[in-house]
C-alpha cells in the first residue's frame, strides 16, 4: 500500500475532532425559552464543516502520496515558505492585545488594512483602496452587530473617554 499524504492525516485529524465536538454538544443544557434550542446553531457548523472536511479528505485521497521532498529542513526555507500565515497569526495576536484599548471597531480597521497591505501590493493607490475595504467592511459588520443584533462588542478606551 502506498504512503498517504499530509492532507489525509489532516482531514482524519480534523474529522475526528468534528465528531468529538458533535458528540459533545449533546451536553448543551437545554433553556426554557426561545422557539430554537441552544444546541442548533453549534450542531449546524459542525455539520457543515464535517461535510468541508469529507470534500478535503476526498480530494487528498485522490491526490496521491506526497512526493519526497530531497531538500534538508532550513529554519530560513520553512520561513520563507509560511510568512504570509506568521504574518497573519502576528498581526492577529497583536489585534488581540489592543482590544481593550482600541476596541473592536478602530481595532478590526487597523487589523484589516494591516493584512491587506501585509499580503497585497503595497502601491499608495492600492493603500487606499486597503483602507476603504477595511473600513466599510469592519463599519458595516460593527453596525450589524451592534444595532440589527444588538451584540455588546469592545469599546476600547477611546470611546469610553470620549
Amino acid at each position: 500500500m502506498s504512503r498517504i499524504n499530509r492532507d489525509t492525516y489532516i482531514a482524519l485529524f480534523l474529522m475526528i475532532t468534528w465528531a468529538v465536538f458533535f458528540w459533545t454538544s449533546f451536553d448543551i443544557r437545554q433553556i426554557d425559552y426561545g422557539t430554537m434550542g441552544a444546541e442548533v446553531w453549534p450542531r449546524g457548523i459542525l455539520v457543515i464543516l464535517m461535510a468541508l472536511t469529507a470534500v478535503y479528505l476526498f480530494q487528498s485521497i485522490k491526490a496521491g502520496p506526497d512526493a519526497a521532498s530531497d531538500e534538508p529542513f532550513s529554519l530560513k526555507g520553512w520561513l520563507q515558505k509560511y510568512h504570509n500565515p506568521l504574518w497573519c497569526y502576528a498581526l492577529y495576536f497583536v489585534f488581540l492585545l489592543t482590544l481593550p484599548v482600541l476596541g473592536m471597531l478602530i481595532g478590526g480597521i487597523a487589523l484589516v488594512f494591516c493584512l491587506l497591505t501585509v499580503l497585497g501590493n503595497r502601491t499608495p493607490r492600492d493603500l487606499m483602496i486597503h483602507a476603504a475595504i477595511a473600513v466599510v467592511s469592519i463599519t458595516g459588520m460593527w453596525a450589524l452587530f451592534t444595532y440589527a443584533l444588538g451584540v455588546i462588542l469592545p469599546q476600547g478606551m477611546i470611546f469610553t473617554t470620549l
